[in-house]
């Protein structure tokens, strides 16, 4: 059965960031210790209630993806065996499947985001000005269609509360440089068309994915944190898509959904989860990680 885990607790290590989902902790070396644990985060709230085992399916799908993608961009992972780092006494069970050892890098500050299809945020955006993040596109597109190319639409990287906001690729030249905002855009559309291929011949649609780089001491470059997971992105299942809807989802999407319904203005304290959304949306993160990376939940 999946672990549950809300909140890490590993004396002994620093601590020294717990975001929406992952704890974060100092190792010597220059190295990090990450834990996913089950919490869940949607329009930028972390809510009260865990989905049991999804800190599990996110870091088994990501390591998956990190595998697969290591021979487009290189990765933060380490290949140091988490007992060698856990403090004495602690359950290996509970953190084997979440957590990770990585490299310690500089975030690159900036949320690098590929969309494929119009949808979210960027529907929004494109039903107000025909545009997103800068780019003009076409007129006429209609909800959930696919873009004649995938785009890059960056946005910025809000603290734990707020929100972010999509950005031009100029907000990026100015925040990082114009080399490494050519990387970051170049390492994000590369790793997506990859992907959202690999993902189409297991009819999975990406339409959209969130990544996350860092950078070294020497200024290489790295993608981190997550990777491809039913947090970070759109999966559709392509048998039911249709344009012109916002497409059942593999992904978080179901909570969103769910939210949506309620009468919340999207700010902390998130409401409660019901048990029925709850089980279902682990089932989908389930489902994707099966799908996807012939993983399944025992």
């Amino acid at each position: 059965m999946p672990t549950t885990l809300l909140q890490s607790n590993l004396p002994g290590l620093d601590l020294i960031h717990r975001g929406k989902v992952r704890d974060v902790y100092a190792l010597p070396e220059n190295r990090l210790l990450i834990v996913a644990s089950d919490r869940l985060s949607a329009f930028d709230v972390v809510l009260p209630d865990p989905i049991p085992g999804k800190g599990e399916m996110l870091t088994q799908i990501s390591n998956f993806w990190f595998a697969k993608t290591a021979h487009l961009v290189p990765n933060h992972l380490l290949d140091v065996p988490l007992a060698d780092v856990l403090p004495a006494g602690t359950d290996l069970k509970l953190y084997e499947k979440r957590a990770v050892v990585t490299r310690r890098l500089k975030p690159v500050p900036v949320e690098a985001i590929a969309r494929g299809y119009i949808i979210g945020s960027g529907w929004k955006d494109y039903q107000a000005t025909g545009s997103l993040c800068g780019i003009k596109l076409q007129a006429g597109l209609k909800q959930a269609q696919q873009l004649p190319e995938p785009i890059f639409t960056p946005s910025t990287k809000a603290a734990v509360g707020d929100h972010d906001e999509n950005v031009s690729f100029d907000a990026v030249v100015a925040a990082v440089g114009p080399e490494l905002a050519e990387q970051v855009r170049e390492a994000t559309l590369t790793i997506y068309k990859w992907a959202a291929a690999y993902a189409a011949e297991r009819g999975i649609i990406i339409a959209d994915t969130k990544f996350e780089f860092g950078t070294d001491e020497d200024g290489k470059l790295y993608v981190m944190d997550e990777m491809l997971t039913p947090d970070s992105s759109r999966f559709w299942p392509a048998d039911s898509y249709q344009v012109g809807i916002s497409p059942p989802s593999y992904d978080k999407q179901f909570v969103r959904d769910y939210l949506e319904t309620l009468d919340w203005n999207k700010k902390a304290p998130g409401p409660n989860v019901p048990a029925d959304v709850i089980a279902a949306t682990a089932a989908k993160y389930a489902e994707a990680l099966q799908r996807l990376a012939n993983i399944t939940v025992d």
